[in-house]
């Protein structure tokens, strides 16, 4: 059958080569079936017929003219396909095929990066701690290695749909299903042509040849200032679906116990500028593997997931859960600086934490929302004796967050007695007009909008606003 695979040299020939070896598949094909049929087994639908073997095979020479030399004396598998293939055993020619771009991949994952390529490929934290070593690739189905070699860059975005075609065409078309007859020989040379093209001889690009040349610095030695500032200028133009899996391996080798210190250094200082090009929904997912680890019981692994996301002062992706119990700590931390000494000093880190957790959009647990607005309006509004001057502004910025709803309970919260006797002292109540200024564009209801206008037309001074008949009249039909 080389005739099919080689050309033959020029010149004056006897015979088509392609014909002689039809005829060869024709009588070995006669002997096969013959012996068969004289052992009484079945001999009809078994082999796929001659000239579709004979178009697999004159096909295949120019499928293989993409594969190098040097490549094609370790693709045995390629020639485990090429045999069945040629007695037309064409699902088991499949099922080599795959076999062969199997390996490929998986000798690619290895001559890149095998650990990061976990740390993206695996997104279970429990399963991945049984990924250590090459040994382990077999314990990734298909579709995780296909998914991974994608999200690392080791194959294109189109060669990972067609590659996912082939990986569904084996599993319903193999050689453990009797759908030999759906496959043809043009198909399956092309499918080799595919799989050496997107996966064996596929070359990187040049994002991800920069990606595997900093992997090996990160975990090689500590870095120096200038290699960090070589590496951040490459993250700036880094998209988030590169940027992501990046981010993801950093975070999965920062929160493996076996990882060296200067590994650990190296990413600590990476991490903040890479933070910025990682899309939310990977931001969010770092919060949630931070849960389960703290579900699992794997606390130093909480710990490091930690240290990274308030490095990046990411706290607002943490888990609901999590964030309510931190929103929650964080206002009583805030009232009790507030209400000591030196509170000019003590209030604006722990308004900064408030600040990060709650997020751009203000977003905080129902559950906590009255006890939060009435604590940020308290401490808005100052203890009366002094504005305290790098905690205002970090104020002001949470009030403008406020949802309508929040701008609700803000503009009623004159009725908690708290509130209503900071109001009695001259600071706190300029204030207060200052907090309606910034919460009047935010109420919505037609209800908050009268309450609105009768609290901003009071005579009177405004910790007497809950007494007064007209504004309990606006607080009744609200409430009803």
């Amino acid at each position: 059958m080389s005739g099919y695979l080689e050309p033959r040299p020029t010149g004056e020939i006897e015979s088509d080569p392609g014909e002689t070896a039809l005829q060869g598949l024709e009588s070995f094909e006669a002997l096969v079936l013959d012996i068969l049929a004289d052992s009484g087994l079945p001999t009809e639908g078994i082999l796929v017929g001659l000239q579709e073997r004979h178009v697999l095979m004159k096909s295949t020479s120019f499928a293989l003219t993409r594969l190098p030399f040097e490549k094609r004396g370790q693709a045995s598998y390629i020639s485990k396909m090429i045999i069945a293939g040629s007695v037309g055993l064409f699902d088991a020619a499949l099922n080599y095929l795959w076999d062969e771009t199997v390996l490929e991949l998986r000798k690619r994952v290895v001559n890149f990066d095998l650990q990061y390529f976990y740390e993206v490929a695996e997104k279970s934290d429990n399963k991945r701690k049984e990924l250590n070593d090459e040994s382990d690739l077999p314990k990734l189905d298909d579709q995780k290695l296909l998914s991974g070699c994608r999200e690392i860059g080791l194959i294109s975005d189109i060669g990972f749909q067609e590659l996912d075609l082939i990986r569904y065409m084996r599993n319903w078309a193999s050689a453990a299903h009797p759908n030999q007859a759906e496959l043809d020989g043009l198909q399956l040379a092309n499918w080799l042509g595919t799989c050496i093209k997107h996966a064996i001889t596929l070359p990187y690009d040049k994002i991800t040849a920069q990606v595997k040349k900093l992997l090996v610095k990160v975990k090689e030695k500590q870095l120096d200032d200038s290699t960090i500032k070589d590496i951040t200028s490459f993250f700036v133009n880094l998209p988030p679906v590169q940027a992501d899996p990046l981010a993801s391996g950093f975070f999965g080798r920062y929160t493996t116990l076996t990882t060296g210190p200067e590994t650990l250094d190296n990413i600590r200082r990476l991490w903040p500028e890479l933070w910025k090009q990682v899309s939310d929904e990977t931001r969010y997912n770092f919060g949630f593997r931070l849960g389960r680890f703290r579900a699992n019981g794997d606390q130093e692994q909480a710990d490091l997931a930690r240290q990274l996301i308030d490095l990046a002062e990411g706290a607002t992706y943490l888990p609901s859960e999590e964030r309510a119990w931190e929103i929650d700590g964080a206002l009583d931390e805030l009232i009790d600086a507030h209400n000591g000494w030196s509170n000019f000093y003590t209030e604006p880190p722990i308004a900064r934490r408030l600040q990060e957790l709650v997020g751009q959009h203000g977003d905080v647990p129902e559950g906590l929302s009255r006890k939060y607005v009435l604590g940020v309006v308290e401490v808005f509004l100052t203890n009366g004796n002094g504005i305290a001057i790098n905690a205002d502004p970090i104020y002001r910025d949470l009030i403008t967050r406020f949802n309508p709803q929040q701008a609700s309970l803000a503009l009623r919260s004159f009725t908690d007695t708290t509130i209503a006797s900071k109001l009695q002292q001259q600071l706190p109540r300029e204030q207060w007009s200052e907090l309606l200024g910034l919460i009047e564009n935010k109420l919505t209801g037609r209800s908050d909008r009268e309450l609105f206008e009768a609290v901003r037309g009071f005579a009177g001074k405004p910790h007497q606003l809950a007494k007064h008949p007209e504004i309990k009249l606006h607080l009744k039909r609200f409430e009803g």
